[in-house]
């Protein structure tokens, strides 16, 4: 483990670690592994993923349990993940089997780097994939690369697992109806950030954004899912411009483990005033409690902290899903791959 790191004040960055793993799609086939101790890519200038967005990418984390053991938290679901954006974007699906050996590849390689258990930190994994072929007419390459790369990580908020402000605003959209938002490409994240910033400029956290085409029902909370809780009922927004968040489908099936009724559903912006909590979803945060959500526009302001403090059900579940990642509570679904005890099977 390397001792030179402050773990317990790392921010949500990039660290730079010992390696990164390679592996190229060329002649129609998927070449060898290669490790690699550089942090740049060599691209053609007119390569598709620079000038037409073929670019994918995938965020899963590795933790060091009480018990030393490092797990990685839903490798399977990521791998099925970025296999649907290859193929929404015209790109050569990587096979699971491959994604998965580089991904315990990348975190074995650079194992100094996992954080200590208890630090609140964990080892952020991200792996992509890039058209490499020069295009200058819109076509799809024929050539691919895929790279996962590894860093420690802290809390993605600042304040961790606390209550913080969002806002809504109909100035944006994140995507557009039956386009990308299903696919994690990077064009999605690059049309949220004007509304990003502008929502950080003026105190937010982030935006939760509205459907696209009708502007009437919750869509996703800044780079993450939405879910909140009404009538003792754990509901989420349903659309095909919303991406498939592993962790809002773990949260869900620990709701019916723990017998919370769950409800994926269109959800106007009217309900929120009848919700006693809610939180933004992801790999990076978990769960971030929400506590007031203000509309820009009607002015309206929804409360979803009284006490400034989070909700119990987002409190239990961030708990419960937590101590399956670390290890302390058992992992009764099989979610944690456990690395040199679990083997990828061909």
């Amino acid at each position: 483990m390397n001792e030179n790191i402050n773990w317990a004040a790392l921010p949500f960055g990039y660290y730079p670690t010992d390696f990164n793993v390679r592996c190229t799609f060329r002649d129609g086939k998927w070449g060898d592994i290669e490790v690699s101790q550089s942090d740049t890519l060599n691209i053609h200038m007119a390569a598709t993923c620079l000038h037409y967005g073929q670019e994918i990418f995938e965020g899963l984390k590795a933790f060091r349990g009480k018990d030393g053991k490092i797990r990685i938290f839903r490798m399977d679901e990521n791998a099925r993940r970025i296999r649907r954006s290859a193929e929404g974007l015209m790109m050569e699906p990587i096979p699971e089997k491959l994604f998965k050996m580089m991904c315990v590849m990348a975190v074995k390689l650079n194992n100094r780097f996992v954080p200590p258990y208890e630090s609140g930190a964990s080892l952020y994994i991200r792996p992509l994939e890039i058209g490499l072929s020069p295009r200058i007419g819109v076509k799809p390459a024929s050539e691919y690369m895929f790279v996962v790369m590894v860093t420690p990580v802290g809390p993605y908020f600042k304040q961790g697992f606390g209550v913080s402000n969002y806002c809504i605003t109909r100035a944006h959209d994140r995507v557009a109806p039956k386009g990308t938002g299903q696919f994690k490409c990077g064009g999605n994240y690059a049309a949220a950030m004007r509304a990003g910033e502008e929502a950080h400029g003026k105190g937010y956290s982030a935006v939760l954004f509205l459907d696209p085409l009708e502007k009437k029902y919750l869509d996703e909370c800044g780079p993450a899912n939405f879910f909140a809780v009404k009538d003792g009922k754990y509901i989420t927004p349903a659309s095909d411009s919303i991406l498939p968040s592993i962790t809002n489908m773990s949260l869900m099936t620990l709701c019916e483990d723990l017998g919370i009724p769950v409800e994926r559903r269109h959800i106007l912006v009217e309900e929120l005033a009848d919700c006693s909590e809610a939180a933004a979803i992801g790999t990076a945060a978990v769960a971030s409690p929400i506590g007031n959500i203000d509309d820009l526009d009607t002015g309206k302001t929804y409360v979803m902290s009284h006490d400034g403090k989070p909700g119990p059900i987002t409190t239990m579940l961030y708990d419960k899903l937590n101590a399956i990642r670390y290890g302390l509570e058992e992992d009764v679904h099989g979610w944690n791959f456990i690395l040199d005890e679990d083997r990828i099977e061909p």
